[in-house]
Parts: C-alpha cells; structure tokens; sequence
C-alpha cells in the first residue's frame, strides 16, 4: 500500500477549532464525528446528503435527501435497461433549507423523513431486527464470510412519488442489510481554510424489496442484488469536477464491491478508492477513468497507480443533466454499464469480475 494512504484508527472530532480537518485521510467506519457547530463557515455553504443506489438484475433506482444550505434537493431516480434503456430523474427543489432537514451526524442513527409537495421519502434505521425475512442473508452461507454478528443495520427506503412521469406514480419499500463490516470513510481538506468534503460510501448491502411504476413491478432479492449508500457532509469550493464510480456483486459465493473516485480537496492524505471482499475494505491508491473525449457512450477503461484496479466499462446509458444559471452550473454525467476486469487484494489474491452492472460518473458543479 502507498504511504500515502493514512488511516485513520482513533476516535475524535472531525474539525479543529478553526473548522479544518484535525486529521485527514480514510478509515473502515466514522471513527471522526462531524457536528454542523464546530463548521466555520456560513449555513448556507453547508452541503448534506443521504443518496441511496440499488440495482438489479436489469434496472436501478437512487434516492436523494440533500440540504445543500440555500436550496434543498430531493430526487427519485429509476433507471431500466431491459430492452431499450431508458431512465427518468424526478426532482423537488426547496429554497433554503439551511438545515431545516436535521439530516443525522452519523451514517448510523437518526431517520430521514421527507413529505412535500407529491413526494414522500423516508430512509428509516433499524438495528438488530428481529423480523429478518426468511430469505434474509444476514447469517446465512450465500453472505460468504462476511462480518455478520447480530450489529445489523437495516436500511428501509420507502417512497411515494405522485406524478413522478407521464403523470403516473412511483413507490418502493426496499430494505438494505448492512452487517457489521468495513466502509469507506474519506476526511479530505480543501486548500481554503474551513472547507472540508468528509463521505462514507457503504457498499455490499444486501437488498430486499421492490419498485413499480407503470405497472411494472422491479424486484430485488438479497441472494444477488445490492445498494449502496453515499452519506456525505462538509463546505465546498466553490467550482469543483469529480469522478465517481461503484459496483456491487457476488464473487463465488464472495460478497464483492469497490469505490473509485477523484477531484474533490486535496487527496494528499488518502484517495477513496477501495476493494471490498467479504466485508474487508482493500486499499488501493489512485485510479484513472480514461473516457472517450467525444461520446460518453463509447467503451471506457480504468487503470490504477499500483495496478490493483483494470478495468473495462461498456456504457449502457448515460443519465445526463446540465443546468446553466450563470451563477450555478451543474454538468453531470452518470454513465450506467457494465465493469469487467482485474482487481488485488492486500494479499495478492487477483479477483476478477466480469459484466457487473453499475456506474461510473463524471460531474462538474459550481455553486
């Protein structure tokens, strides 16, 4: 592993007294506490967000609660790439939120309620459950060997969205199962002093549940699919472009996922990327998305700076979005596909991977 990549292992505060980063670089779990208190910048300069991504066998949904300081957004996402791949993206704006939404400190206490306008979204917490569904595989063989226990977070997602497209709605009820294992936490400074990006990316998260609209009803079974929670806090610069991508499968019989990404603060002290594998994060240094200049939709590839991570990414569907009020910009490209490649453990053990559906993305805000 490179020097470069500190973890960090104590328990502490998140901010100094001057509202940077006591210690920046990564870590398996929130061991830093973040409080909006200690922040030393405006209210309106804080950005939260709980975003949620499960996928299937042919289809995805994402979920968004976000106070981003002087205007809140919640989004429904869904995506089916049976057929002709086609998505849509629903979102509900609110002026100045500044943290009205009381979004929790932690990844691991506190639910999220929202219920405005048509649309009505609740992330709830559940902890040590005892009603596990009988194909619940929190315990069982086809969970490999990762660190169950009975410290389990059950993450249940329920939504309704009236008028969500072509005037018809949208609803889920889908529980992610989240056993006592290794995250990605990232504590990264920017050069301006009290602006700080501090995210925890959970992968590997057995999930449970359906999505219908129009009819359709889009299944998801623990033995096979998966979501993925990004929970991120912190004071931005202002003109930022980063680089995200993640997946999520099972390895004969091994829970397998991985987080890649670049472009937020300086990453002297650690970058995010990480291998997951039967509930063990493997640290890896930089990775590199090489994309087609001219067509988002063209074959990417991803390399690594220490070799651990070659891929080659077949795009699906670009989720694009760009909005330009002057003042606030915001470019995205979320590119759903298909990963197949290499990666190593800290052991030297090469996994390999082949059509795993998931995405990798390309977003350029300023605001």
């Amino acid at each position: 592993m490179s020097a470069r990549n500190h973890e960090v292992t104590a328990k502490q505060q998140l901010l100094d007294a001057n509202g940077n980063i006591a210690e920046p670089g990564w870590s398996r779990s929130q061991l830093q506490q973040y409080s909006r208190t200690q922040i030393k910048a405006l209210k309106f300069l804080i950005k939260e967000w709980d975003y949620y991504l499960v996928v299937g066998d042919d289809c995805a949904v994402a979920f968004t609660l976000s106070d981003d300081g002087y205007v809140g957004l919640q989004s429904v996402s869904l995506l089916d790439f049976s057929g002709k791949p086609w998505e849509h993206t629903e979102t509900v704006l609110d002026a100045f939120p500044m943290g009205k939404l009381q979004m929790p400190t932690n990844s691991s206490e506190g639910d999220i309620v929202y219920e405005k306008k048509n649309l009505r979204l609740k992330y709830v917490l559940e902890k040590n459950p005892e009603n596990l569904s009988e194909r619940s595989v929190v315990g069982k063989s086809i969970a490999g060997k990762e660190k169950t226990g009975r410290n389990i977070i059950i993450r249940h997602i329920i939504c309704e969205f009236d008028n969500f497209y072509q005037g018809k709605p949208f609803s889920c009820d889908i529980r992610l199962q989240q056993p006592q294992m290794d995250t990605m936490v990232i504590a990264t400074p920017w050069d301006k002093k009290g602006r700080f990006y501090y995210n925890q990316k959970i992968n590997c998260m057995r999930a449970e549940g359906f999505a219908e609209y129009n009819g359709k009803r889009y299944e998801f079974h623990p033995e096979k699919h998966f979501g993925t929670l990004d929970w991120g806090r912190g004071v931005w610069t202002y003109d930022n472009t980063w680089y995200w991508g993640s997946g999520n499968c099972d390895v004969d019989g091994h829970a397998f996922g991985f987080n890649i990404g670049y472009g937020f603060g300086n990453t002297k002290a650690a970058s995010e990327n990480v291998i997951f594998y039967d509930g063990v994060a493997h640290k890896i240094d930089d990775v590199t998305f090489v994309i087609p200049e001219d067509d988002y939709c063209k074959p990417w590839k991803f390399t690594s700076s220490d070799g651990r991570f070659e891929m080659d990414f077949m795009p699906l569907l670009d989720r694009s979005a760009c909005l330009d009020y002057k003042l606030i910009v915001s470019d995205q490209h979320q590119v759903f596909g298909r990963m197949s490649g290499t990666t190593v453990l800290d052991d030297g053990t090469k996994v390999e991977i082949k059509d795993v559906l998931c995405f990798a993305e390309k977003v350029h805000n300023r605001y």
